[in-house]
């Protein structure tokens, strides 16, 4: 019952930290980056649509994202979902075929936001793992009656051990996310 606990616990961590991950990448850097577009919805037909089910996205220069509809009605809509996401600064230009989407130079108090946004990020992620932490903590006090106190100790010592391997992981991310950003 315990190695239940503590494998779907691990599990659940494991998932929140890709989530992390997939949350720092949609912060933009210098560069263009496909992954910056994955959150975007787009109006299309009334319902709330990924861009990347309405679209391919391409990079062919390092500034540049290439947007390729399927359907070339959605142009319009695509153009102006993008036009409206916060903390891109992009202005997109739609030439009838594609959205052509350049990223513009970013600069150093533009770096310096984009770093406390994904710090914050980062802490959110950690309040989230401490939630798991805590919800399989309280699963294992409810075993008190079941097993013995030295098998719940030994277990809470494992849970911690986890928490801190996925905090570690969090934090090796962000480290790595802050220095993206800061580059020039």
């Amino acid at each position: 019952m315990i190695a239940e606990i503590l494998a779907d616990t691990s599990a659940r961590m494991d998932r929140a930290v890709e989530a992390a991950k997939d949350d720092f990448a949609t912060v933009r850097t210098g560069r263009a980056n496909p992954q910056l577009f994955q959150k975007i919805l787009v109006d299309y037909y009334g319902s709330p649509t990924p861009l990347s089910q309405l679209a391919s996205l391409n990079t062919p220069e390092a500034r540049t994202l290439v947007v390729t509809p399927y359907d070339k009605s959605a142009l319009k809509a695509i153009e102006q979902a993008i036009r409206d996401m916060p903390n891109l600064g992009a202005n997109p230009t739609n030439d009838g075929n594609i959205v052509r989407v350049t990223m513009p130079e970013l600069t150093a108090e533009r770096r310096k936001e984009y770093v406390k946004l994904v710090r914050t990020k980062g802490e959110d992620a950690k309040v989230h793992l401490r939630g798991i932490r805590r919800k399989a903590k309280d699963e294992l006090d409810a075993l008190k009656s079941e097993v013995g106190e030295d098998d719940l100790v030994r277990a809470e010592k494992e849970l911690d051990a986890v928490t801190r391997s996925h905090v570690d992981d969090i934090d090796e991310a962000l480290k790595r996310k802050e220095a993206e950003l800061l580059e020039v």
